[in-house]
């Protein structure tokens, strides 16, 4: 059974930086792709980056690329997303979510979603 948990949420300052990370309890982490959303209040939720299985390959969206990095450990069932120059825009609840996809973006190619970790980015 999957279970995704995100953690490293928090309030930074813009310009800041935070390292939010997603940890997968159950045992097949490495044959999944992996993603992260966010999600505003009123809007909908949207892609930020996604990982292949191995790491080998990233997508990122354009509004977060050069400053965003997301990579995975699979022995440690976990995949990271640090975020760097931090802009009140990218203040959301940022979710992490699996796919048995190659390298997907969007929603519905996403079967499984952890709870979410606010993020809140004063200016």
């Amino acid at each position: 059974q999957v279970q995704l948990l995100e953690s490293g949420g928090g309030l930074v300052q813009a310009g800041g930086s935070l390292r939010l990370s997603c940890t997968d309890s159950g045992r097949s982490f490495a044959t999944y792709a992996m993603g992260w959303f966010r999600q505003a209040p009123g809007k909908d939720r949207e892609f930020v980056a996604s990982i292949s299985r191995s790491g080998d390959s990233t997508l990122y969206a354009p509004s977060v690329k050069g400053r965003f990095t997301i990579s995975r450990d699979n022995a440690k069932n976990t995949v990271l997303l640090q975020m760097s120059d931090l802009k009140p825009e990218d203040t959301s609840v940022y979710y992490c979510a699996l796919s048995w996809g190659s390298l997907p973006t969007v929603v519905d190619a996403f079967s499984s979603w952890g709870p979410g970790t606010r993020v809140t980015v004063s200016s």
